[in-house]
């Protein structure tokens, strides 16, 4: 009887809702059609209209223009042209072409205007009707660099420019970059000096042009050039070319110029084979041009604090980014992961191995630096400290998030800041990579009796077919057996649990198989207090856990840290520290005072129009992290940063 029920009192209930549904005012309701977004893939096949050229007029310093003429010959009978600006870009590892800074762009089809529209589902695709019978393609526009760092990169000051031509120019689609002929020239400005690894240059007035040569290789020849120059030749093809804001930061000592010619021959040591046939360091000493560091196959585009090659003691901190970048022509331009090639700048790239890539390039970016004295080894210990600390207290995000996700960042996050990047995580996979590879390094160093070691898995990866300067892919298969033809281990596993689960441990055992721990002091190591005042911050992220401005201002704060807990978060200003004004030395010195006390330290905090008292409970002093020997004598991360070049 109850079911019976049930069902009569369903059926009012539909008999009632059904009108009033059917009642309701009309609504227009659209349906989605399938978008064509799938990217087209290119054809290995060149460009039929013939060379491109292109031509850049970088004279313009005084307001940061580049002017741009782009010659685009079609072959007969083109009705439709595609032209792409590039948007993956290598070295990037995202979509980060910058096509906002491209403007007045005008196309013409034999000399007069040509309509263009830009493709809405993707935006750097700009296509134009061609009249019957066109020859060829000009397009016109103005790149623009930044003129404040607000603006984005600045890429020309007064005194010099890095101009990369992926910025600045176009390409058709629907072949593969490596296919595609290119002319290119740019006018600089009046006396300025021209540092590329492009051949074939050639210098009329200020005007210079080199040998017709592809796309792909064009835009991985950035140029730096300078009003004040120097060049020296640093190995056997190779040459260290600087620019900088003034003169007096290129007198470069002969002890110091000799630590670039080691770090070449501890490179060509390590791997045992090149692939480029010359190679050009790039190397910018300025506070006025945007900062870099990024890798090419036959150069380097690098930016050093301006007194870093004249006051090098004091800037040795500063100097490790061209080890760094040089390692990349083997590690990530020679050899690359599969999915991260792509046969032009739309095909989207994937960064699955990203932990080998930068990972290792960082870990021997630390090694060859130290082989070669760009740096010094107590620098080197500091940098690895820092590092070590990080994972050990100053991440709680590596709770919920592994390695092998922070591979996605480059995409996710483009190096914006975030609120709490202790928590979130960035990138990664470059430093914690790194640690893991130092682990791998005492794995096989200690399993054969110290005879081989990272240095014959480098060698056999990266230092195969010398003479090749093509590109080789990989994958995590090759990975796993080069390692095991090195020594046999479960190297699956161990890249599995070390990269691709959260909530492991802090990756400390390869420090600690190397014969070092971590250890924390009330000062900074030398690598930490250089980085400290060439950045003009405080760091106090292991004790108070945050960084400060020289005014105050929380610039980072570590998650469920002392200031956290204590509602002190980014954007914040320590107005006063136990009633008086703040300064640096004035809450350092309140932080040794409360070691081992029951008071708190009091803080005036100001937040927006807001003002707050803030009782901090901490009382473990200042802490910094250091390495420290484990035991007497030389240990395995001594031997593994001597010297090998003889």
């Amino acid at each position: 009887m109850r079911k019976l029920g049930f069902a009569v009192a369903l059926l009012a209930t539909v008999a009632i809702a059904g009108p009033a549904l059917s009642q309701a005012p009309a609504r227009s309701a659209p349906v989605a059609e399938r978008l064509r977004d799938a990217t087209p893939l290119p054809a290995d096949t060149p460009w039929p209209g013939g060379t491109i050229t292109l031509d850049i007029d970088a004279s313009d310093t005084a307001r940061g223009v580049y002017r741009v003429t782009q010659v685009i010959p079609v072959a007969p009978g083109t009705g439709e042209l595609t032209l792409l600006y590039p948007e993956w870009l290598p070295g990037n590892h995202a979509p980060r072409g910058p096509v906002n800074l491209v403007s007045d762009i005008r196309f013409f089809a034999d000399g007069k205007p040509v309509e263009w529209q830009r493709n809405p589902i993707d935006v750097y695709q700009f296509d134009l009707a061609l009249p019957r019978g066109t020859r060829e393609v000009t397009a016109r526009f103005v790149h623009t660099s930044p003129v404040t760092g607000s603006e984005g990169r600045i890429t020309m000051t007064q005194e010099m420019l890095n101009l990369q031509w992926e910025k600045m120019s176009f390409y058709p689609a629907g072949h593969y970059t490596r296919r595609i002929a290119v002319k290119p020239s740019v006018t600089m400005p009046e006396g300025w000096s021209t540092f590329t690894a492009l051949d074939g240059q050639v210098q009329q007035g200020n005007r210079v042009s080199w040998a017709v040569t592809d796309y792909e290789t064009l835009v991985d020849s950035p140029i730096f050039a300078g009003k004040y120059a120097r060049q020296w030749t640093i190995g056997e093809n190779v040459r260290l070319d600087a620019v900088a804001d003034a003169p007096k930061y290129l007198e470069l000592a002969p002890e110091n110029l000799a630590r670039f010619e080691r770090l070449v021959s501890e490179a060509d040591a390590l791997f045992g084979a090149r692939h480029f046939d010359h190679y050009d360091m790039l190397l910018a000493m300025t506070d006025r041009m945007g900062g870099i560091g990024l890798e090419h196959h036959r150069s380097a585009e690098n930016q050093f604090e301006p007194t870093a090659l004249i006051d090098w003691e004091a800037m040795d901190w500063d100097h490790n980014v061209v080890s760094h970048e040089l390692v990349h022509s083997w590690n990530g331009k020679y050899r690359r992961p599969a999915d991260l090639w792509t046969p032009d700048y739309r095909t989207p790239m994937q960064n699955s191995l990203l932990w080998l890539y930068e990972g290792q390039t960082q870990f021997w970016g630390w090694v060859l630096a130290a082989r070669s004295d760009i740096q010094s080894k107590d620098t080197i210990l500091g940098t690895i400290a820092l590092a070590a600390a990080n994972y050990a207290e100053g991440q709680p995000g590596r709770a919920w998030r592994d390695v092998q996700d922070t591979v996605n960042d480059p995409i996710i996050n483009s190096r914006r800041p975030l609120p709490y990047s202790s928590l979130s995580r960035s990138e990664d996979y470059y430093v914690e990579g790194a640690l893991t590879w130092l682990e791998a390094d005492q794995i096989i160093r200690e399993g054969t009796k110290g005879r081989k070691g990272l240095d014959q898995f480098a060698s056999a990866f990266f230092g195969k077919t010398d003479g090749d300067w093509g590109q080789l892919t990989y994958d995590f298969g090759e990975i796993v057996d080069t390692l095991n033809s090195v020594y046999p281990y479960d190297w699956a596993n161990f890249l599995d649990t070390r990269l691709r689960q959260p909530g492991q441990p802090a990756p400390l055992r390869g420090i600690e198989m190397a014969g070092y721990r971590l250890a924390w002091k009330d000062e900074p190591n030398g690598y930490n207090a250089g980085r400290m005042k060439g950045g003009k911050f405080l760091d106090l992220f292991y004790s108070l856990g945050i960084n400060l401005d020289p005014q105050g201002k929380v610039i980072s704060a570590l998650w469920d840290g002392p200031a956290f807990r204590a509602g002190i978060v980014n954007g914040a200003t320590i107005v006063a520290v136990n009633g008086e004004a703040y300064t640096p030395d004035l809450i350092k010195e309140a932080v040794t005072a409360a070691k081992g006390g029951t008071s708190p330290i009091e803080l005036l905090v100001r937040r927006g129009d807001r003002f707050a008292a803030v009782a901090l409970d901490y009382h473990d002093g200042l802490r910094y992290p250091w390495l420290e020997a484990a035991g007497s004598g030389p240990a395995g991360l001594d031997r593994l940063l001597e010297p090998r070049a003889r």
